[in-house]
């Protein structure tokens, strides 16, 4: 009898234990499923940040490069030269010269010129070719020359000038107009696909993710295995048809779009990450399957399984002998298991978050006693409720502007309503400090559970530093607006700031500064470009030393500068505008170098003459253009009124 209820003692000890560790499995495994899916979709987001800042780098400034030697008077006076010089050596030398400055200045594979009287195609080498209509190869230059309002075109091709080897090359088109609008020619520059080949391939490797750049179409025009030399649909090889809507219609330039969705082809679900490039009209797709994750999950989970049995086998053949014995011990041993579990989970949790604190958010007040003693170390007195607590911690840490979001977002009504619309966690980021003096970002993400002992809402707080995370984000908007020379807003950041500003005040009295340094082109014609580039950067810490620190300046042509801002009246712009005539009316010398600089300014303002971007840029420059009529170095203030009235110095 003793031995019958040993055994069935020993067999109802097993039975337990082994659905014990089965359970474990199980949870442990959709656990780690939901976890791992977790940290898919933050890296693929993070890395689809990391590719679109850094990509969007690389391939604005070939634009911007392009854009500027097409607007660049020099080039356009060399080209209304060539029907007198076509056989002329020395003016094939002089083009050769100033393509070779911007090839040697930042290092392109191609720096590239179509004149379009003749369909000579010169480089840095030299005359190349010349272009025939007949020639596929040429299609592209054809294509460029068709009537488009578009500043300038992308295209992937061969590169077939001498000694290029052919290499598959993304090339920047820029059409060349003289005042009049009649097209000279085309320009631009060119960049191997291999080294932007190279970049997302680290990617890919580092973070086992899929980078595509497609089109509007759908085609591929870069990826690690992929160029738009042969076209390719990503929607038509994934088949992913059901996403392609979705991709496609985002054009959203400050966010990304993102979602898991049933890839066709393997019958497995992937987590898609989307952007839209606007400088340049393609979308970037990230793509991350989850094949690896399910086989690697099964893996473990079929160790668990053998290891389980084995662990059973053991534990029958040890049980029937040492059942007393292992008792006592299995209790001493659960609890130095649970401990260490217990330490090892609170180590990880403090190294992910600063403090973790539960509420009870049904009855109003703190859940346990690190909580309570929580809000009393920061002034809140014992019995203090929730809701008050909250708005004590808000007044004591949180910076002013994030105090309304925090109350409104954590407040019981808010969590209690956004449980019963079935939400299960909150989040929220601000900046905080300890001592009322220096702030830092914090995150806190809540998670809402229903208590099964009362049915009351507790909710558990997780506080993350992301101060590091914050900054970065910023550093990347910066370098993405900044004009690398000048360290100025670039013309499109300044686009869009001024806007902003015009949409919050648009009855707020504004200037609208055009300036252009008079002669430019001289400086580098007698001197060279990094004189020019010299010269530049002087004027640029002239204006940066004359203006407030909140108004608005930027880059916005090779020689061309804009400058935005509030201003008392139109005299006070005026006497701005003097002055900075004065300032800048100056002798740059460098070395034994010496040039004269001085500008001509042109001003327009909101709401008088305008409330877009647009609208004062035309008229400031209109304005600037009577300036350069009366004989430069001086400047012109628009005057709103039918027929186009100028207002001078």
């Amino acid at each position: 009898m003793k031995n019958r209820i040993l055994l069935k003692t020993n067999l109802m000890v097993c039975l337990v234990i082994a659905a014990g560790f089965l359970l474990t499995a199980v949870f442990s495994y959709r656990l780690n499923y939901s976890a791992s899916l977790k940290s898919i979709e933050q890296v693929s987001k993070l890395t689809s940040e990391g590719i679109y800042h850094q990509m969007n780098n690389i391939l604005s400034k070939p634009v911007n490069v392009s854009q500027t030697m097409a607007n660049d008077s020099l080039l356009k006076d060399i080209l209304l030269q060539e029907s007198g010089r076509l056989e002329d050596p020395d003016y094939i030398e002089v083009l050769q010269e100033y393509l070779q400055a911007y090839q040697k200045k930042y290092g392109y594979d191609s720096v590239f010129l179509v004149s379009a009287a003749t369909a000579r195609y010169y480089n840095f080498n030299g005359l190349d070719r010349v272009l025939e209509p007949d020639d596929p190869e040429n299609k592209w230059y054809y294509d460029v020359l068709l009537p488009s309002d578009a500043e300038y075109a992308m295209n992937v091709d061969n590169d077939e000038v001498a000694n290029a080897e052919n290499a598959i090359t993304l090339f920047v088109n820029c059409k060349i107009k003289d005042g009049a609008g009649k097209l000279l020619g085309v320009v631009g520059v060119g960049v191997r696909i291999d080294q932007l080949q190279s970049i997302l391939k680290k990617y890919q490797d580092n973070f086992r993710l899929t980078p595509y750049f497609i089109d509007e179409e759908g085609v591929i025009e870069l990826s690690v295995e992929h160029t738009g030399y042969d076209p390719v649909n990503l929607f038509d090889t994934s088949g992913r048809q059901d996403a392609k809507e979705d991709i496609l219609n985002w054009k959203d330039d400050d966010s990304a779009i993102s979602f898991w969705d049933l890839n066709p082809a393997g019958r497995k679900r992937d987590y898609i990450v989307s952007r839209y490039l606007p400088e340049i009209g393609w979308h970037l797709v990230v793509e991350r399957d989850t094949s690896e994750l399910i086989r690697t999950l099964n893996r473990q989970m079929t160790i668990a399984v053998v290891v389980i049995i084995v662990i059973i086998a053991v534990i029958l053949f040890i049980i029937t002998r040492v059942i007393q014995s292992f008792n006592r011990k299995i209790v001493v041993l659960e609890r130095a298991c649970e401990q260490e579990r217990k330490s090892m989970f609170e180590k990880a949790t403090n190294q992910l978050f600063e403090d973790i604190y539960e509420l009870d958010v049904t009855h109003n007040r703190p859940a346990n006693q690190v909580t309570e003693r929580y809000f009393e170390s920061l002034g809140a007195p014992a019995g203090t409720p929730y809701d008050k607590a909250l708005s004590i911690i808000a007044e004591k840490q949180i910076m002013p502007e994030f105090r309304q979001g925090y109350l409104k977002t954590f407040s019981p009504q808010n969590v209690l309503e956004g449980f019963r619309q079935g939400r299960e966690s909150l989040s929220y980021d601000f900046m905080i400090s300890n001592d009322s003096v220096n702030y830092y970002w914090m995150r806190i993400t809540a998670r809402l559970i229903l208590s099964e002992s009362d049915g009351s809402l507790h909710m558990l707080v997780y506080r993350q530093n992301i101060d590091a995370e914050k900054k970065q984000e910023q550093r990347m908007l910066e370098l993405a607006r900044t004009d690398e020379m000048t360290g100025l807003l670039n013309k499109a950041a300044t686009q869009k700031l001024v806007e902003k500003r015009l949409e919050e005040a648009p009855e707020r009295l504004s200037a609208f500064f055009i300036f252009d340094i008079d002669h430019f082109k001289d400086a580098n014609d007698f001197f060279g470009h990094a004189f020019g580039d010299k010269v530049i950067c002087s004027f640029t810490g002239i204006l940066r030393e004359n203006f407030r620190r909140g108004d608005l300046l930027g880059r916005i042509g090779g020689d061309e500068f804009a400058a935005f801002l509030p201003v008392s009246d139109v005299a006070w712009a005026a006497k701005k505008a003097r002055e900075l005539n004065v300032l800048l009316d100056r002798d740059y010398v460098d070395g034994n170098n010496r040039w004269h600089m001085s500008a001509s300014i042109g001003v327009a303002f909101s709401p008088r003459d305008g409330i877009h971007f647009d609208t004062l840029y035309q008229k400031a420059d209109a304005a600037l253009y009577e300036t350069k009529k009366r004989g430069r170095g001086s400047f012109t203030l628009y005057h709103g009124i039918a027929g186009g009235q100028y207002e001078d110095n």
